[in-house]
């Protein structure tokens, strides 16, 4: 009877989150103009780009990972520079 490896038939199989990550990092990347969006879906394909690791498609998770941390930074960076303009204008009151 042949041996059958199982961890290399995980491996083959699946990588729906790997592409998953990458589909959010390019949607983070156009949603970090509304940190109230961008936060959590880049978030998310940061985490399921960190589990599409262990698949086959690690390039595409590599790539979602990536793009998910720019969106990310970027996001964090909109949020402050608007809580700073929103901080620092003097709001006129009659």
């Amino acid at each position: 009877m042949k041996d059958v490896n199982f961890e290399e038939i995980n491996k083959t199989k699946g990588g729906g989150k790997a592409i998953a990550s990458l589909v959010l990092g390019i949607i983070g990347i156009i949603a970090w103009l509304i940190p109230l969006f961008g936060l959590p879906i880049t978030i998310v394909g940061l985490v399921l780009g960190c589990k599409g690791r262990k698949s086959a498609k690690k390039g595409i998770a590599t790539s979602g990972i990536v793009l998910s941390i720019i969106g990310l930074v970027l996001t964090i960076m909109n949020a402050s520079i608007g809580a700073y303009i929103v901080l620092t204008t003097q709001h006129i009151v009659k």
